[in-house]
Formats: C-alpha cells, sequence, structure tokens
C-alpha cells in the first residue's frame, strides 16, 4: 500500500520561507521520479518540481531559483525548500511519486499522490 504525506504547510508573509515534507511509504524513492505539484485556488494542478529518474532536479520557471526539492533516500522522505515566497505561490501543495517515462511535469504521469499542504503567502 502507497502512502504519501505531506507536511509543513502554514501561512507565512511574502518574502518568508517554508519547508514541505513528503514522507513516503509502501513505495521504493530511488530510481523513481517524484515531484511536487501545486493547485492553487480556479487554476489547474501544475508542476513545481522534479527530481527524475536520474535525479536531475528541474523546476518550473516561475519558482527556479527560489525553491529546492530534495530527497533522503535514508528516511524515504522528500523536501521542498521555499524561499523568498510570493502570494502567487499560495495553494495546495501536492507531492507525487511514479516510474514516469513521459513529459515528468505532466500530472498524467504520477499514480501516486499525497492529499496536500496548504501554504499560504501574504
Amino acid at each position: 500500500h502507497v502512502q504519501l504525506v505531506e507536511s509543513g504547510g502554514d501561512s507565512v508573509q511574502a518574502g518568508g520561507s517554508l519547508r514541505l515534507s513528503c514522507e513516503v511509504s509502501g513505495f521504493l524513492m530511488r530510481g523513481a521520479c517524484m515531484a511536487w505539484f501545486r493547485q492553487a485556488p480556479g487554476k489547474e494542478r501544475e508542476a513545481v518540481a522534479v527530481i527524475s529518474r536520474a535525479d536531475v532536479t528541474l523546476y518550473a520557471e516561475a519558482v527556479q531559483g527560489r525553491f529546492i526539492i530534495s530527497q533522503d533516500d535514508a528516511v524515504n522522505t522528500m523536501y521542498l525548500q521555499m524561499n523568498n515566497l510570493k502570494p502567487d505561490d499560495t495553494a495546495m501543495y501536492y507531492c507525487a511519486a511514479d516510474w514516469v517515462r513521459g513529459a515528468l511535469f505532466d500530472r498524467q504521469g504520477y499514480n501516486y499522490w499525497g492529499k496536500c499542504t496548504q501554504v499560504t503567502v501574504s
């Protein structure tokens, strides 16, 4: 049984930082694609950051230089360090996992999802 559980969401002021965590169970992170997506009210769910199967990190242009994705296989946890947060970063943040062979930023490629954590930036 695969389970992904996000935590770390909060309400912060613009310019602040947050660190999201995604605890993974029942799924081997090593060698898989791990990703963070977000969904703002009234908008489509979009990819924010991805760790590819080759351990290459990729970022959406909107967060490039501000967010850092990482994972610790020893504790089966993925992270998203978010710095210099902006009001446009307000969204529900989801972690996702799968052995994606297509477009890494396409949500259709991920079958395993967490239930999200809320980030609000004012």
